[in-house]
């Protein structure tokens, strides 16, 4: 079976993934809608696509699947429409900002047997599965502990930092996914602890460009993501797993795999310094997963319960560090 795919979104994201369902042998990029007919246009071109909107491209029968790649506050609404249609959806995180429209549109994808899934592509980074995959073979022993760095080379827009649901609903929720997906175990509570550090302006905004947290499952498994809007030296992606019996570590990617040493000392090139270089295969692999997903019928990797979950570790990190105190993630899914 060929999946034949809607792409909704022709932005930066957007373009991501039609090149990845293009690349796929099992996938065909059908059409694509924006609301730049300019950027639809450009995508459907480069990949032998149509544009339409996305009502057209929702309707259609002919389309098995559509990828949304809109700005957040359409994303219930565009999968709610694609399950009631009976389209398999893909959609980027998050769901919504709000968890309760979160629960609302997963209740309406369960209503109508949807076939969801969510877009964590850093589960599908080759370096992090295969330290998870060390992890499930039981190499490291028992799961104790597991720190996650994640520093972007430098600050979005401050317009965009004032539409994007703030640091931990945009930058950490990847994290929030990784940290449920490595420890094993749900989490109980949330600690954590945000700052002004990089631009007062993101401030003025309302938000934090610094962030520590802490979680804990109810058997003491702790996680610990360390966050910030600006790293001088690059793209700093690195986890690492501590177990009973050792730790296994992901490390960061550079533009070359080598290391220099002169009489000045020992030099390796720069790292690599935007999430779509870096994650380049993490987004051909999810896509992947996803067509195999709907061409076999299996499950999907990543569901929207996941999406659901990660957006309220990213309310109880807020209140914490609004608060000043430990979040029990009940409370936010009450």
């Amino acid at each position: 079976m060929t999946v034949k795919f809607g792409l909704l979104g022709a932005g930066r994201i957007g373009r991501v993934h039609a090149g990845a369902i293009d690349g796929n042998p099992r996938a065909e990029l059908v059409a694509v809608a924006d609301a730049l007919p300019a950027a639809a246009e450009a995508v459907a071109a480069a990949h032998g696509a149509r544009t339409a909107a996305i009502e057209t491209i929702i309707a259609d029968p002919q389309i098995d699947a559509i990828a949304i790649c809109t700005p957040t506050d359409a994303h219930a609404d565009l999968i709610e429409a694609g399950v009631r249609a009976g389209k398999a959806v893909f959609c980027e995180k998050p769901i919504d900002l709000s968890v309760a429209r979160v629960k609302s549109c997963l209740d309406v994808v369960r209503a109508h047997g949807g076939r969801l899934m969510i877009g964590f592509n850093r589960r599908f980074d080759p370096d992090f599965a295969a330290a998870r995959q060390v992890v499930a073979q039981g190499r490291i022993g028992e799961v104790q502990m597991v720190t996650i760095v994640s520093r972007d080379p430098g600050p979005p827009p401050v317009d965009y930092i004032r539409r994007s649901g703030g640091i931990f609903r945009d930058m950490t929720i990847h994290d929030f996914d990784m940290a449920r997906w490595l420890l094993g175990e749900e989490v109980e509570t949330v600690m954590a602890r945000a700052s002004v550090l990089v631009d007062p302006a993101i401030g003025a905004a309302g938000d934090f460009d610094s962030v520590n947290v802490v979680l804990c499952t109810a058997s003491g498994r702790q996680a610990v993501i360390t966050n910030c809007r600006r790293a001088a030296y690059g793209y700093d992606q690195r986890v690492e797993i501590l177990g009973t019996l050792g730790a296994v570590a992901a490390m960061n990617h550079h533009e070359a795999n080598i290391e220099l040493a002169d009489a000045s000392g020992y030099h390796r090139p720069p790292l690599l310094d935007f999430f779509m270089n870096r994650y380049t295969a993490a987004y051909a692999a999810e896509i992947a997963a996803f067509v195999t997903a709907v061409a076999e019928g299996g499950p999907m990797p990543t569901t929207g319960e996941d999406g659901l979950a990660a957006l309220a570790l990213a309310d109880a990190a807020l209140g914490s560090a609004t608060e000043g105190r430990v979040v029990k993630v009940a409370e936010i899914l009450a």
